[in-house]
């Protein structure tokens, strides 16, 4: 949220409320039938009651995540599957390598 410029001009931005909206929108896609997977790259435990609404809308969900200290043990008990962010990025630079090969034989 831009919160006005500082001394030499510069913006300040501050966070605000970003888990409560990505919380609603896991919850809304998921109610409105518009997704079947979702992916939680966060490991806020604040996120939970939209994983679990999700969840109950038969949404699969994945914790993306990094080491131990960084997620809540609720979120990854509430998980559907978990990966290490590490890896979910090789899979998704993979993808998008065969991705772009497939398309150039076209």
């Amino acid at each position: 949220m831009y919160r006005g410029d500082d001394s030499n001009g510069r913006p300040i931005f501050q966070q605000k409320r970003v888990d409560l909206m990505i919380g609603l929108d896991i919850a809304l896609l998921a109610a409105k039938n518009r997704i079947t997977h979702a992916a939680v790259l966060s490991g806020d435990s604040d996120l939970l009651p939209a994983v679990e609404a999700a969840k109950g809308e038969g949404v699969s969900v994945w914790l993306v995540h990094g080491p131990r200290s960084t997620f809540a043990d609720e979120l990854w008990s509430a998980a559907d599957d978990r990966i290490a962010i590490e890896e979910f990025v090789d899979k998704v630079a993979r993808s998008r390598t065969s991705q772009r090969a497939g398309n150039a034989s076209r």
